[in-house]
């Protein structure tokens, strides 16, 4: 899962809404750096991260993608799967994507301290509408050339674009399925925690 499905399925609380995002950013064991609240919410997300990698559903969807692509399938999964959960987001959940979203730059916006290069990007998430643009397919093209910038072999996800559009409907189908399991999965641990 990428952005804006760890947002949704983390909690709506501020603490939740960083922790849920901090998950990408800030590895290794939590010792105490943020509060329990955040090192809670990051715990979630790793669960979320666990959960999808080793989930049948997942595995049907990676196994789409052609041997060329299959190393960083996931990557692309993770984004695809974001621009099904805003393309379908009144399905999901009961406030409107662009409420949401607000929330989340509100939240960022307020919090000095943000993780390494969270801090960096937070702004032009914020003034660029990272997470509601993910409805638009076309944005995924932009998202995945941010993301081979950061890979040692950029090349890896070049025609991802092309091999997305030949799969959109049975991925969509993947996702269509899976994503209530991974929100039941995802309240379930919540409400543990409360």
């Amino acid at each position: 899962m990428n952005y804006l499905a760890h947002l949704h399925l983390g909690g709506q609380l501020p603490a939740q809404l960083l922790g849920s995002l901090y998950g990408d950013f800030v590895k290794g064991r939590l010792q105490g750096q943020f509060s329990p609240q955040i090192e809670s919410a990051i715990a979630l997300h790793r669960s979320i991260d666990r959960f999808t990698d080793s989930h049948p559903l997942v595995g049907e969807a990676l196994s789409r993608f052609s041997l060329t692509r299959r190393r960083y399938a996931g990557i692309v999964l993770d984004v695809f799967f974001d621009h099904c959960l805003a393309r379908d987001w009144q399905v999901y959940a009961e406030q409107p994507l662009e409420h949401f979203t607000a929330q989340v730059y509100r939240v960022l916006a307020a919090e000095p301290q943000l993780p390494g290069r969270l801090a960096q990007i937070a702004p032009y998430m914020a003034a660029d509408d990272w997470l509601g643009s993910y409805r638009e397919f076309a944005v995924m093209e932009q998202v995945l050339r941010g993301i081979s910038r950061r890979l040692t072999q950029p090349e890896a996800l070049g025609h991802a674009m092309q091999e997305l559009r030949e799969l959109y409907e049975p991925l969509s189908e993947d996702f269509r399925l899976f994503y209530p399991e991974l929100q039941k999965f995802a309240q379930a641990q919540l409400t543990t925690e409360v």
